[in-house]
């Protein structure tokens, strides 16, 4: 089903996202993604949606809208960034897994592909298991790589709950800990977690975590 992004700049008041969304509805649009920013002078609301029958007369209602100033219509972030892989933990095992990452993701996206990587060094178990369960509200998250020495307690259970309720896997360097005992795939080598994690959500590549059967590489 085609998607279409769609970015409405108006000046903030009271009611402005109720009114765009019954505009929307009222062309039977389906809305799967939002995100709104507030300027300097103005608010930003960006869309994703669904079964958009007539895009310029969507448009021109939108306009209609008080407050309402500009709509711009562009390809979905899907099409732009495509698939994320999020890396999180320490930041000089965090920094070879982006390399193995990104060298894999720039072979794919030069046959047409779009993924992207994320990162950000964290420590602590409390800031690393806030960040795991953050990974399932995180928009186009594919797979999360978590590169570190030590992890355990709270960072394991976040881990299990992100597998289960998001379904997203997770690769582990192999660490001390009870981390790599939840995660799908456990790789000694930062550099190849990142070329796996980015091999696994390529469509151009024949790899799949979960076949492999969490072995340790």
């Amino acid at each position: 089903m085609e998607t279409v992004g769609i970015t409405v700049f108006a000046r903030d008041r009271k009611g402005l996202l109720r009114d765009l969304s019954s505009v929307i509805a009222q062309h039977q649009g389906n809305i799967t993604y939002i995100q709104q920013f507030l300027l300097k002078d103005e608010v930003q609301v960006y869309f994703e949606l669904e079964e958009v029958d007539d895009l310029e007369a969507l448009q021109k209602d939108l306009l209609t809208v008080e407050n309402v100033t500009s709509v711009e219509v562009f390809r979905p972030f899907e099409e732009i960034y495509g698939k994320r892989v999020i890396v999180i933990g320490g930041g000089a095992q965090v920094a070879q897994v982006v390399l193995g990452a990104v060298s894999e993701a720039d072979r794919h996206n030069l046959r047409g592909e779009r993924i992207s990587v994320d990162t950000i060094p964290l420590v602590g178990e409390d800031k690393l298991s806030e960040a795991v369960r953050a990974v399932g509200r995180l928009h186009r998250a594919a797979v999360l790589v978590l590169a570190g020495s030590l992890m355990g307690g709270e960072v394991t259970k976040a881990v299990r709950e992100l597998r289960l309720e998001y379904g997203i896997p997770v690769i582990s360097l192999n660490m001390a800990g009870s981390v790599p005992d939840e995660c799908d795939l456990v790789v000694s080598d930062p550099v190849q977690a990142g070329v796996m994690a980015v091999m696994h959500v390529a469509e151009t590549a024949e790899f799949d975590i979960r076949k492999v059967g969490q072995k340790k590489f």
